[in-house]
């Protein structure tokens, strides 16, 4: 309120302490200068300001200056200004009406808004850059009655060469694609501003029966399709954005087509050297015709699969190529290819809000958002568990932590956390039992973003999540960074019996696990007994031979890698193949949606065995795991030539010698810091080499100084001596002597040769100065060639001169003359000149 009528109001106001706080942070931005507590508290102060005359800032100017005073008629004009201004930044300014200055602040939003369970989706968010078309694509579910076999590879499958565009015709291309040298900046709903154009060809009559396709749809990836034959068409995957490799998810539509015809797809800039295309994995073909009329899904459809290197690369790294031919079963048919069944951020969200609408499920699973993506989407968290009857009983729960998608590509994981979602949440007798001795916290999809635009493995940082863990920029990576804290608070509160970590994996069949061997020789091989138990549960599906628990030095951020080092034991990646099973009845049969969710429930029977207070199960397995252990460690020592005695205590021996290294995806390509950080590194790093290009290189050795003193010493003896009188005289003169001067520089320079320490006499200085023996500086540039001479020698000393002037200076000195070596030791200073020690190595280029 304002102090000077203060004593009007007959009421106590207490300021709200967050209505304070936005007064002083506004104020301090400059958005208004109101006196302090210039403006009313929005829901104490308001009646007080509008039924007072003297605090009303509404209505007729006209009708009320006479009661307003100087100071509120200068603020009214203010905040009127401000309001009004389209300058104004501040959200948290409000009107009443239309027209009316009653400036007041409005109440706090929540930190994370949820969806609604009587309105509609949130819509996901993409970057601004992505074109994405308004239609929305959903499919149904529907298992296949019939088991779907492998591809059995003939070795006769055609092997196309790629063609191009320039002998092909481009039917579909991306115009914007967003490589490394890019970085993530803002994101809407819908992407891209404005009308999103037709990029697929314009059919020229009903009897053009090119395709169309598109891809600009949630979890679509598809960047360019060339029509290079009749039926045969070229297709180019998108990367993912930010980056310049990970191509792999292929997700797209086509139209226009043609039944009973035989297409081929070849995709050119595949970049893993292994996939399970090349031992039988086809791709999943949908039809809209059929989901409408026989309630047809998703079904694995394709013959001469191949899978090869490519015949062209982009100069940094190799492609491979996959190609495989198809029939549609309609005319004018719009179908769907992927890469395996899709499930999308809006999927995700349907499912959570028929668990929100349960009102049963709803007792005891509460949902809530654990962070926000990059772009903004909601990262949602699900604690899952029954309530306790008292506070101990609640304390005394231990937690399971799960979570999928990390990377969004892996759409298999989704399918596994749904049948652990929906056997969790049921009535089942042993879902209640779980639910009444764990805390589940869910986190089903941790990378919404990646999800959203289609890529396989990053987000929209341009990095791999599952290689971040251990990361400290919240800012880069918040999916990972909430998700470790809220580990790490739950770990203060209660024990955390497992974490495991759902994804896919595109080079090897079945379902496996990768755990951390523990070191703790009290619980030695116990992080083993619960995949073990899985693999007895599902023997058809899951395999425990496939499993490692080695921990790799390039895996040290890996979610299961920190969690393990965090103190969880039993620290899990599950790896859902995108193929199928090789083992018992599902042997060569593709993996269906419905394999994947009773994978879920599996997880949670293996978990109820797991922790069964009856150990005799958990026992049963350990002593299985030693005799299978034995059996390595003797086949390896075998393997090497080798003979140990194993009777002994052979659990010293460090299990990671044993296994070979993991066969997951190397992303070491997208660790290191987010694409935007790293451009700001590069562009310091190209400023930095600017600026020392700038700066002058300084003379670092004595040569150097020397041959700049030199360089500078002769520019003034050639001023000196053009300016002072007999210039030509001087310069005969010295050519005169240059033959001899020569000969005597060869003789001074062998005597120099047989003595230790040669040092100046006086005279030698003396005859410097009067310029009869010794050459100056001068000499090198007036005698090019002798100077060439001279280079080529070991410098030295010229023979000492005899005190006596002589005209000759062809003739040897006189025999009765020695030169006084000991008295030139240490020259004998000039009256008027300073001191200065001459060195032999300089000869007589030294100081003055």
């Amino acid at each position: 309120m304002f102090p000077a009528l203060e004593t009007d109001l007959k009421q106590e106001i207490h300021p709200d302490p967050y209505e304070d706080f936005m007064c002083r942070h506004l104020q301090y931005y400059g958005y208004f200068k109101a006196q302090k507590n210039g403006l009313p508290n929005s829901t104490t102060h308001q009646p007080v300001w509008k039924s007072n005359p003297r605090y009303l800032l509404t209505g007729s100017s006209a009708e009320r200056d006479d009661l307003i005073p100087e100071a509120l008629q200068k603020e009214k004009f203010l905040y009127s200004f401000r309001l009004n201004s389209p300058l104004l930044r501040s959200r948290q300014l409000l009107c009443d009406e239309l027209g009316d200055v009653n400036p007041r602040l409005q109440e706090p939003r929540e930190l994370f808004s949820l969806f609604s369970t009587r309105g509609p989706l949130q819509a996901p968010r993409w970057p601004v850059e992505c074109e994405v078309i308004k239609e929305t694509i959903r499919h149904i579910e529907w298992v296949p009655p019939q088991p779907e076999y492998f591809y059995q590879p003939t070795g006769n499958e055609k092997i196309p060469e790629v063609v191009g565009e320039e002998k092909g015709i481009v039917v579909y291309q991306l115009d914007s694609v967003l490589t490394e040298d890019a970085y993530f900046t803002s994101s809407r709903v819908g992407g891209k501003r404005g009308s999103i154009p037709q990029l697929a060809v314009t059919l020229q009559g009903p009897q053009d029966n090119t395709l169309l396709f598109e891809s600009r749809f949630e979890s679509g990836n598809l960047q360019k399709a060339i029509r290079v034959g009749l039926y045969e068409y070229e297709l180019t995957l998108r990367t993912d954005l930010y980056t310049n490799k990970h191509t792999q998810w292929f997700y797209f539509r086509v139209q226009n087509t043609r039944k009973d015809v035989t297409y081929r797809f070849t995709i050119v800039n595949l970049l893993k050297p292994k996939s399970l295309y090349a031992i039988g994995m086809k791709p999943l073909m949908y039809s809209q015709l059929d989901a409408k009329t026989h309630s047809i899904g998703w079904r694995r459809e394709g013959s001469e699969i191949k899978y090869y290197k490519s015949n062209v690369d982009d100069g940094q790294q190799p492609f491979y190529c996959l190609t495989w031919t198809i029939q549609f079963p309609h005319d004018h048919d719009t179908c769907f290819l992927a890469h395996f069944y899709p499930y999308t951020y809006t999927d995700l969200q349907c499912h959570l809000l028929a668990i929100a609408n349960n009102p049963v499920q709803s007792q005891f699973c509460k949902l809530r958002a654990l962070c926000r993506s990059l772009a903004g989407n909601t990262v949602y968290l699900l604690t899952i568990t029954n309530p306790s009857k008292t506070p101990q009983e609640a304390a005394a729960k231990k937690a399971v932590v799960l979570s999928a998608r990390v990377h969004p590509g892996e759409s298999n994981s989704s399918w596994i956390m749904k049948g652990f979602l929906d056997f969790i949440l049921s009535n089942s007798p042993d879902a209640q039992i779980l639910r009444d001795i764990f805390v589940f916290k869910v986190v089903p999809m941790l990378n919404p973003d990646g999800v959203i635009v289609g890529n396989y493995r990053c987000s929209l940082a341009g990095r791999d999540l599952n290689r971040h863990y251990k990361t400290i920029l919240k800012e880069s990576f918040p999916c990972i960074w909430y998700t470790k804290n809220m580990i790490k608070r739950l770990m203060e509160e209660r024990e955390v019996l497992l974490y495991c970590d759902f994804h896919g994996h595109s080079r090897k069949n079945n379902i496996f696990l990768y755990g951390c061997n523990n070191k703790d020789h009290r619980h030695w091989l116990h992080e083993r007994v619960f995949p073990l138990m899985l693999s007895k549960n599902i023997p058809d599906k899951f395999s425990f031979h496939s499993c490692n628990f080695k921990v790799q030095k390039c895996k040290e951020g890996t979610g299961r890698v920190v969690m393990w080092r965090m103190g969880i034991q039993n620290s899990y990646t599950m790896e859902s193949t995108f193929g199928g099973s090789t083992l018992g009845s599902k042997r060569d049969i593709h993996f269906t949606t419905e394999d994947l969710k009773s994978l879920g429930y599996h997880i949670c029977d293996t978990l109820l065995d797991f922790c069964d207070p009856d150990q005799t199960k958990f026992l049963q397995c350990l002593k299985e795991l030693k005799e299978l252990l034995h059996q390595e460690i003797y086949k390896k020592f075998n393997e090497r030539g080798q003979l140990m005695n194993l009777e002994g205590s052979w659990s010293d021996i460090p299990l990671s010698d044993i296994e070979s290294s993991t066969s997951g995806s190397d992303s070491s390509l997208s660790d290191g810091l987010p694409v935007h950080l790293l451009n700001l590194v590069d562009e310091m790093n190209r400023k930095k080499k600017m600026l020392k290009k700038k700066k002058k290189k300084p003379l670092q050795t004595r040569k150097q100084r020397n041959e700049q003193y030199q360089k500078n010493y002769l520019m003034r003896e050639l001023k000196l001596i053009e300016d002072s009188p007999g210039t030509t005289a001087g310069f005969a003169t010295t050519l005169q002597k240059q033959s001899t001067f020569m000969k005597h520089l060869e003789d001074s320079t062998a005597s120099t040769m047989r003595n230790d320490k040669p040092r100046f006499a006086e005279t030698q200085l003396s005859g410097r100065n009067k310029g009869t023996t010794l050459v100056s500086p001068m000499t090198s540039l007036i005698l090019p060639k002798n100077k060439e001479a001279m280079q080529n020698k070991k410098p030295g000393f010229t023979e000492s001169c005899s005190p006596k002037k002589s005209t000759n200076s062809s003739l040897p000195p006189a025999p009765d003359i020695k030169p006084d070596w000991m008295k030139s030791k240490y020259s004998t200073p000039r009256r008027g000149r300073p001191s200065m020690t001459t060195y032999p190595s300089l000869h007589i280029y030294t100081y003055p």
